[in-house]
């Protein structure tokens, strides 16, 4: 007994250890292609199908912690393969299993992530959601770098939603951030986007002397950046736009023409030089000793330059300067070619304000209904978009709050959902134990009903013995009688016949021939009374014709208790003594658990019940004019299950006709062997 139970728990080890050891060649693979995935030496695609692999052995492993960090390698590896769907959704997967495993450094990856979704596709809301959620794990985990990141992303959205303070609020507050770290490339580049955002608003604003001065110090800093080039230039066509706002048109083409200056901006960037060329070119437009020529060969420089690249947004800072300088020139014709372009491609680019400018500057071109159509449009867009931006401005702070009171209820959830698990697995326990109870009880009394079944049917088969042994009785009085009737009747008859006959062997004469006439007379007698008894034998009832007796009784009855019309046909041609006794019983149980149904479920007003012969084979048909009802749903059915079951102990076929509203055929064929 002991090398036995040691065995088996020999046996419970090994599979114990053969799983450990699969979860960890899982986990360890998982590993190694996770690895191979983050390799530059491989293509994205080479690189994508690694992840693939490391996240799905991950699983394989069942190791969170493992699952977790593949899959967030995976999710970079679909954004730098530009499946920005699937990017969102493996995000949303490891923010849930982040959040499970209550990780916040997982779960601040996939906030971030889902917020530079929603912001690449200018989903602005979502993405000021999840960024803010990234920010308050920032801050939790004290990260403050990442915290600043975090911060230019949501100050760029409410810049490009118009909100101007919540922008440059947000700006200050990332920049003091910065103050506090120590200074480097990556904190220089931070704090020139800052300063350099905190200029452009201040100038939307009409600040321009405050434009000025976070202009200067986005150059200063650009300028301690090792590589700072491009910044220096986007900070110096920045200042020269805003010296042309306030009138110092000289400073602005002086600080204009340092850019151009610059070797190789064409090849560094084609976009900045179109748009740099098209600011130049209307800053000098607007002097009074301006060269018309040499103004319109910069524009059709810009323009040329800014239509061979596919940035729309280039195109359209070229033609807004443009149709101006025309429309300033008088040279309405030209200026109405490019205004038109400058609208069109606003629309396609949704720039509402350079729209805004296009439609006025519509509106002067043309003239009648046309010029009153292109300043309603004007008026309409201008009003939609006040309107908006009044909506904006606390916007993003009910966000904040409305944010804020999620965490809040979800905290009173994550209690509540406590006190409900375990009130749960208290019913569920309680049930379980119900449905014990009643399972038991359901199963005895399947077993009572097995054991009154089983009881039933041995009386049926007993009555059938005891209707057998009357037949067998009835059989033998019938033949003692014949018996007695030929011995004493017949036999006497026909003896003293032939003795009257003999003696008539030696007499002749009329006499003689009356008396023999008598005796044949007397002969055809005894032969109607041999034939009286031949036919009696004949007519006799067999022996099996008691079962049809006791099926007639069972329909009668029943029928009359269910209050239903019947009407029963059989035929003489079976011989039910040489049918089996067992096969009987069936159909007796057979036709007792229609009769039972038909009552149930049927709702049916008459039934008809019919036992023939044919081919050798016993067809027992029962049709009701009930409800009917689906055959392939109610196939499970206990009543059709019994009736199947003892059609095939008696080797036969069952099959169910039946339709809504159209009652109920059941048709039963058993092998008759003679």
């Amino acid at each position: 007994m002991r090398l036995l139970i040691f065995f088996f728990l020999l046996c419970i080890s090994s599979n114990i250890f053969g799983q450990t050891q699969n979860i960890k060649t899982s986990a360890d693979s998982a590993i190694y292609f996770r690895a191979l995935s983050k390799k530059q030496d491989f293509t994205l695609d080479e690189r994508l199908s690694y992840a693939l692999k490391s996240s799905n052995l991950a699983r394989e492993s069942k190791i969170d912690s493992t699952i977790l960090n593949s899959n967030r390698n995976l999710a970079v590896i679909y954004y730098m393969t530009e499946n920005y769907d699937l990017f969102k959704k493996t995000n949303r997967q490891n923010l849930n299993l982040a959040s499970e495993l209550k990780d916040s450094s997982a779960m601040v990856v996939a906030y971030r992530n889902l917020g530079l979704y929603y912001d690449n596709d200018s989903q602005n809301d979502s993405a000021f959601y999840y960024y803010s959620k990234t920010l308050k794990l920032y801050d939790k985990l004290g990260q403050r770098l990442k915290q600043v990141e975090v911060l230019v992303n949501i100050a760029n959205i409410q810049e490009t939603e118009k909100d101007y303070f919540g922008s440059e609020e947000t700006s200050v507050k990332a920049i003091k951030l910065l103050n506090e770290l120590p200074e480097n490339e990556n904190i220089r580049e931070q704090l020139w986007i800052l300063n350099n955002l905190i200029g452009i608003i201040s100038f939307k604003l009409k600040k321009y002397d405050r434009a000025l001065e976070y202009h200067e110090k986005a150059l200063s800093i650009s300028n301690k950046m090792n590589d700072g080039y491009i910044n220096n230039l986007y900070s110096t066509n920045n200042k020269a736009y805003v010296y042309r706002l306030k009138g110092d048109l000289d400073t602005s083409i002086k600080l204009y023409q340092t850019v151009l200056d610059k070797k190789d901006l064409y090849e560094d960037d084609p976009s900045f030089l179109s748009t740099t060329l098209a600011n130049m070119a209307y800053s000098k437009s607007l002097k009074k000793n301006r060269n018309i020529e040499e103004i319109e060969q910069m524009f059709q420089r810009a323009y040329r330059i800014s239509d061979s690249l596919d940035d729309p947004i280039a195109k359209l800072g070229v033609t807004t300067e443009f149709s101006n300088f025309y429309l300033n020139i008088d040279e309405k014709v030209k200026a109405l070619v490019y205004a038109n372009e400058t609208y069109q491609l606003s629309k396609e680019t949704s720039s509402n304000d350079i729209r805004l400018e296009s439609l006025l500057i519509l509106s002067k071109l043309n003239e009648g209904e046309k010029a009153r159509t292109y300043l309603n449009e004007h008026i309409r867009l201008s009003d939609s978009l006040l309107d908006v931006e009044r909506n904006v401005r606390n916007k993003f702070a009910r966000i904040e709050l409305e944010t804020d009171k999620l965490e809040e209820e979800n905290q009173k959830m994550s209690e509540q959902l406590v006190w409900l698990l375990a009130i749960s697995g208290a019913l569920l326990v309680t049930l379980f134990l119900l449905y014990i109870i009643i399972t038991q009880r359901a199963k005895n009394k399947e077993l009572k009903f097995e054991k009154d079944q089983q009881k039933a049917n041995e009386e049926i088969y007993n009555l059938m013995l005891s209707q057998q042994d009357k037949v067998d009785e009835a059989r033998a009085g019938e033949k003692k009688r014949i018996s007695e009737e030929l011995h004493d009747g017949v036999l006497g008859r026909l003896f003293g016949t032939r003795l009257s006959l003999d003696s008539l062997n030696f007499s002749e004469g009329k006499e003689a021939i009356n008396n023999r006439a008598t005796y044949i007379k007397e002969l055809m007698t005894i032969e109607n009374d041999i034939r009286k008894i031949s036919h009696d034998l004949n007519t006799d009832f067999v022996s099996g014709s008691g079962f049809m007796d006791i099926v007639s009784e069972l329909i009668e009855k029943q029928t009359k208790a269910y209050q239903l019309k019947s009407s029963f046909d059989y035929t003489d041609d079976i011989n039910w003594e040489v049918v089996p006794n067992k096969t009987k019983i069936n159909i007796y149980r057979i036709i007792q658990e229609s009769l039972q149904n038909i009552y149930k479920h049927a709702n049916a007003n008459s039934v008809k019940i019919s036992i023939q012969l044919k081919n050798n084979v016993i067809c027992l048909l029962i049709i009701d004019d009930g409800d009917g009802f689906d055959v392939n749903k109610s196939k499970k059915g206990i009543g059709l299950k019994n009736i199947n079951s003892r059609v095939n102990e008696a080797q036969g076929k069952a099959e169910f006709i039946s339709a809504i509203n159209k009652g109920t055929e059941v048709s039963i064929t058993i092998p008759y062997k003679n």
